[in-house]
């Protein structure tokens, strides 16, 4: 049994597609099909049920996922303490971001980062918030900033702030605003964020709560398009408070007063990597940058 073979096991659990698996582990499908097959006629069970595209874990696998899960984190803890050893930290760190880099205060801590480990090779990767949970989970990203209602289950995360966000609407949609209610506003036209955006996650909670669906007008993958496609009058959307507020007092939009939506912004990175000293070190930078108690 080797760690690869568990590697490629738990990542195609987190991830439940062989092609994904294969990306993120950068090797071949072939390869992770044969790996997968070596462990399982090793272990003498079946893992998965394979179906066409997809693939699902068996209860014989349902039930040794977290025992693998252990000895990953058991081998990553091995190998860092052996950096340890070696002395300086280094290695690579792949950090995921989401949203405003200024927000996330990234400059500061890549440059804390690049002074405090000057051999730790950094690079870092946008994307939308479950796209790099994903990632995170599988082991693919070292860290990776995250917004969301909570810290997902299948990581670890340390708060960092708490991000609240509005509900606005053009200017002239003014006297249909004033007295609507959930019906009303959920049946108004809508800018959404693709469904893997964080944005996307927060409104869709925020409807099902009400018990009602937004009328979708249009998706919009861009971080600055809200603002001008609600200047233009295209329709509704969920804006950052921090955001939102300055441009209604420049008479841009307007906010809706009857909902404010809490989320957080964690650092979430894999369970099986908390003693890697490459992470560890990043927490306490991180933690300075963000004023946070050690």
């Amino acid at each position: 049994m080797e760690i690869y073979q568990l590697k490629a096991f738990v990542t195609a659990a987190r991830l439940g597609n062989l092609t994904r698996t294969a990306e993120v582990l950068h090797v071949t499908q072939p390869a992770i099909t044969a790996q997968i097959k070596a462990l399982e006629e090793e272990l003498g069970v079946a893992l998965f049920d394979r179906r066409p595209g997809r693939i699902s874990l068996t209860k014989s696998g349902e039930a040794l996922l977290s025992e693998a899960d252990r000895v990953l984190s058991a081998a990553a803890q091995l190998m860092g303490k052996a950096r340890e050893l070696q002395g300086e930290v280094s290695g690579h760190l792949g950090l995921g971001t989401v949203g405003d880099p200024e927000a996330l205060r990234l400059g500061a801590l890549v440059a804390a980062l690049v002074k405090t480990l000057p051999l730790l090779d950094i690079k870092t990767k946008s994307g939308n918030a479950e796209e790099l949970r994903e990632l995170v989970a599988a082991g693919a990203l070292q860290g990776s900033f995250y917004i969301g209602p909570h810290i997902p289950r299948e990581v670890s995360g340390l708060p960092l702030q708490t991000v609240r966000y509005r509900i606005v609407a053009p200017v002239a949609m003014e006297e249909r605003l004033r007295l609507a209610g959930w019906q009303q506003i959920a049946a108004l036209p809508w800018i959404v964020a693709p469904p893997q955006h964080h944005v996307h996650t927060l409104l869709r909670e925020l409807f099902a709560r009400q018990g009602v669906l937004p009328n979708v007008a249009l998706e919009s993958d861009e971080a600055a398009a809200p603002l001008s496609l609600i200047r233009s009058g295209v329709g509704l959307a969920l804006m950052r408070e921090d955001v939102a507020v300055p441009a209604s007092e420049r008479g841009e939009l307007l906010i809706w007063p009857h909902a404010r939506v809490a989320a957080m912004l964690s650092f979430i990175y894999p369970k099986s990597a908390e003693h890697d000293p490459a992470l560890v070190a990043t927490l306490s930078v991180l933690r300075q940058v963000w004023g946070l108690p050690a």
